[in-house]
C-alpha cells in the first residue's frame, strides 16, 4: 500500500565529470514526460528529476519530496548513478522501479535487492498499474519471495501512447538544446530500426518489431507544442517515401514554420533528392547520418547496405539544398594510424562541415559483446559513452589509439571553428580539455 500518491521520475546526470557535452545537447526527458502523464490521469502526483538541469541534487529531491516510489531510467552509461538513485530511495523506504532502454535489453544487471521492479518495454501504463496494485501480464521483472521473475517483453504498439506531458520541458526551456537551436522538443514518430547494422542494438528495441504513429498524429503534436525547434529521436525518421511526402503536405497546409532535426540514412537521401528540396522548404535543419566509415570494407563489414559514393553522395545532394548534415562516424578498434587520417581527409574533401566522431563500442547483450568479450578492459558502463575503448585495439596500445582519436577530434574542432560553425560553443574550453585528454591514459 502507497504511503502517498508522489511519484518521483528519475533521468540521471550524463556525467559527474566535465569529459561531456552538457550544454552542447540537452535532451528533453521525454520518457518520463510520457509516464508523468499516465500517473497523472491515473490520480498519482507524479514530479521529475531531470540530473541534466536541475539546481538541487537527487538526494535533496527525495529528502523534500519524499515520495512513495521512485522510477528512474537511463542509458548504459548511466547505470551507476540509476543503482545509485535506487539505494538511497530504497533506504528511504521507497518503492524503486527502473526502466528506459538500456534496462529494456540488460535487466538482469538490476536483480538488485534494493531495486522492485524493472520494466523491459515502452509500455508506460504497467507503472500505473503496478502502482495501483495489479501485475501487468508482460513485460517486467519482479521480486517475489525474494526471488526474481521475468515475465517476458512483448511489443508496444506507439499509437498507444498518450501524448507527452511537456511541464517539465516548459520550466526548463534554457537548457534543453540540440547544439545552436535552443529550446528544442523531441518528439518520437517511431519504435526500433527497420535495418539491421551490425554494431547497433537499436533494432533489437521494442522486441525488434518496427512500429509507426499515424503523421496526422504526429502533425497535431508538433502544432500543439510551444516550441520553435523540433527533434525527431526516431532511430530513423526517413524510412517510409510516401509517409513524409504526407508530413510535407500536413505541414504545408497548416502553416507550420518551425526547425527540424531528424535521422536518417545516406541511401535514402540519395534516392530522393527532390524529397530533401522539400524538406529543406518547410524547415529542416539537420539530418544526422550515420556515414560510419571513409572505406567500403568496413562499411560492409557494419552491414550498412551503403557504400563510400552513395555517401558522399549524400553530403554533397543536402549540402547543395542547405539542410545541415551531421555525419557520424566510428572509429574502429582495428585502426591504424592512417585509418584516423584518412577519416579526416574524408570530412575535408567532401566538404563535410558537421561531423561526431564515436569510439567503437560493442553494446551490451549483443552479438558483437560476445566477440569482443575476451578483449574487454573494463566492466565499468560509464565508459560506454562512445568516449571511452572499452575493448583492447587489435593494432596499437590503448594510449596510442586515445591519442590519434584525440588528435582527429582537435582537428575536427579547430576545422568547424575556422569555418564558423556551432559559435555558441566555448571553443578554448573545448580544445584545451580534448588537448588535456591527448596523452592521458583512459581519454
Amino acid at each position: 500500500m502507497l504511503g502517498n500518491k508522489r511519484i518521483l521520475l528519475v533521468h540521471p546526470e550524463i556525467s559527474r565529470t566535465k569529459y561531456n557535452f552538457a550544454g552542447v545537447i540537452d535532451n528533453e526527458p521525454l520518457e518520463l514526460e510520457y509516464i508523468f502523464a499516465v500517473l497523472k490521469n491515473s490520480g498519482f502526483e507524479p514530479y521529475i528529476w531531470d540530473g541534466q538541469v536541475e539546481k538541487i541534487s537527487f538526494k535533496e529531491r527525495l529528502e523534500n519530496l519524499s515520495p512513495s516510489a521512485v522510477y528512474v531510467c537511463g542509458r548504459t552509461r548511466q547505470e551507476n548513478f540509476m543503482k545509485e538513485y535506487c539505494r538511497e530511495a530504497k533506504n528511504k523506504g521507497c518503492l524503486t522501479f527502473v526502466g528506459g532502454l538500456h534496462a529494456q535489453l540488460n535487466y538482469r544487471r538490476f536483480f538488485c535487492d534494493y531495486i522492485d521492479c524493472i520494466f523491459t518495454s515502452f509500455n508506460v501504463f504497467h507503472i500505473a498499474e503496478v502502482l495501483s496494485g495489479g501485475t501487468p501480464e508482460n513485460s517486467i521483472c519482479f521480486k517475489k519471495n525474494g526471488k526474481w521473475g521475468v515475465k517476458p517483453a512483448v511489443p508496444f504498439d506507439i499509437r498507444e501512447m498518450p501524448r507527452a506531458d511537456r511541464t517539465n520541458f516548459y520550466e526548463h526551456m534554457d537548457r534543453y538544446r540540440y547544439l545552436e537551436l535552443l529550446p528544442c522538443a523531441h518528439v518520437r514518430t517511431s519504435f526500433s530500426c527497420p535495418f539491421r547494422c551490425s554494431f547497433c542494438c537499436r533494432n533489437k528495441m521494442n522486441c525488434g518489431t518496427y512500429v509507426t504513429r499515424d503523421i496526422e498524429d504526429v502533425v497535431d503534436e508538433i502544432e500543439d507544442i510551444r516550441c520553435d525547434n523540433i527533434y525527431f529521436i526516431d532511430d530513423d525518421f526517413l524510412f517510409d517515401k510516401n509517409r513524409i511526402k504526407r508530413f510535407i503536405s500536413l505541414v504545408r497546409e497548416r502553416g507550420i514554420h518551425k526547425k527540424y532535426v531528424c535521422y536518417g540514412r545516406a541511401d535514402f537521401i540519395v534516392a530522393n533528392p527532390q524529397l530533401m528540396k522539400d524538406l529543406k522548404d518547410i524547415g529542416f535543419y539537420y539530418i544526422l547520418t550515420g556515414l560510419e566509415a571513409a572505406d567500403g570494407k568496413r562499411l560492409a563489414v557494419y552491414n550498412k547496405k551503403t557504400d563510400v559514393l552513395i555517401n558522399a553522395n549524400a553530403v554533397r545532394i543536402l549540402n547543395d539544398v542547405g539542410i545541415n548534415i551531421m555525419g557520424m562516424f566510428i572509429v574502429d578498434l582495428d585502426f591504424e594510424r592512417r585509418d584516423f587520417k584518412r577519416i579526416y581527409k574524408w570530412i575535408k574533401s567532401h566538404d563535410l562541415k558537421h561531423a561526431a566522431i564515436s569510439i567503437f563500442t560493442p553494446e551490451m547483450n549483443s552479438e558483437q559483446f560476445d566477440l569482443y568479450r575476451d578483449r574487454l578492459i573494463t566492466s565499468d558502463p560509464s565508459c560506454w559513452d562512445y568516449l571511452h575503448v572499452v575493448a583492447e585495439p587489435s593494432k596499437m596500445s590503448v594510449k596510442r589509439y586515445y591519442m590519434y582519436y584525440h588528435i582527429l577530434v582537435v582537428k575536427l574542432f579547430i576545422k568547424g571553428w575556422r569555418e564558423g560553425i556551432y559559435d555558441f560553443l566555448d571553443y578554448g574550453f573545448y580544445i584545451k580539455s580534448m588537448l588535456k585528454n591527448l596523452f592521458k591514459f583512459g581519454g
